[in-house]
């Protein structure tokens, strides 16, 4: 595949790096990235991977844009209120790189949907806001053997973490079930800086673009937090556990199911 001049001018910082060079920036063109949830997470990650040259981003999202969301889901607009999230995100996205192609899906994943969604990318960003979805999304990556990227925020922190199939702990290793209902607050009782997503969200989409280059280590086996107040990251080691129930040597899970929707939702 041959690059067009104004490919060549697009991505020309890209080229220049020997990490990625012409090679790896025609593997990002030829790559597929589904992300989960067009909010505070998933904004900053798709803009990124747009911007990147990633060839086809998935964005699936059941929602509609609100006032509040503006604060820190930067993929949509003023103009954008009432909106499905979806069509806003696609909108954006292919004003930033027309050459990206942006499939949407407004849909709530479930145990019943989630397996034909994630068949057809290389990897998953994990931008959900509740833990039944992150469960549900880890279950699912982990059974397909999809590499994934979650993350989490609330207030002035945040973490995350990558999964690559054989190659350490998946979500439930470290957080085995989702907490019990009202157990951590929601994003309108705690309140969530908006840059928070920026800073979280833009690490996933770096750890995406690693993962389909090739370079660099990954976030497999740790978990990152960064409490901004702090101006700290901190990077905590995760063993994979031998008895997890889905990506043990004895798995009791083997297909996805639902959790209740009114589990714990974050911001």
């Amino acid at each position: 595949m041959a690059f067009a001049h104004e490919q060549l001018e697009r991505y020309s910082r890209h080229i220049i790096l020997k990490e990625v060079g012409v090679r790896g920036q025609r593997k990002l063109l030829e790559s597929r990235v589904l992300v989960v949830g067009a909010g505070g997470l998933g904004s900053p990650a798709a803009l990124y991977l747009a911007a990147a040259g990633v060839g086809t981003i998935g964005i699936v999202d059941a929602d509609v844009v609100d006032l509040s969301n503006l604060q820190r889901q930067i993929l949509h607009s003023t103009p954008d209120v009432g909106r499905a999230k979806v069509e806003s995100a696609r909108e954006t996205l292919e004003a930033l790189n027309p050459e990206v192609t942006v499939q949407v899906s407004r849909l709530r994943l479930s145990a019943d949907n989630i397996l034909d969604r994630i068949r057809d990318y290389d990897f998953i960003l994990d931008g959900t806001d509740n833990f039944p979805a992150k469960f549900l999304i880890n279950d699912a990556c982990v059974i397909a053997r999809k590499p994934f990227s979650h993350a989490g925020i609330i207030r002035f922190q945040g973490q995350m973490m990558t999964y690559v199939p054989g190659r350490g702990p998946c979500y439930r290793c470290v957080f085995e079930n989702p907490p019990p209902p009202d157990a951590v607050p929601t994003c309108s009782q705690a309140g969530i800086i908006g840059a928070m997503g920026g800073v979280i969200g833009s690490l996933q989409a770096m750890e995406a673009v690693k993962y389909l280059l090739g370079i660099g280590s990954l976030l497999t086996g740790s978990l990152l937090t960064y409490d901004a107040l702090k101006a700290a990251f901190r990077k905590i080691p995760l063993p994979a556990r031998k008895n997890c129930a889905v990506c043990g040597e004895r798995p009791s899970i083997s297909a996805p199911f639902d959790y209740a929707q009114d589990a714990c939702v974050l911001p």
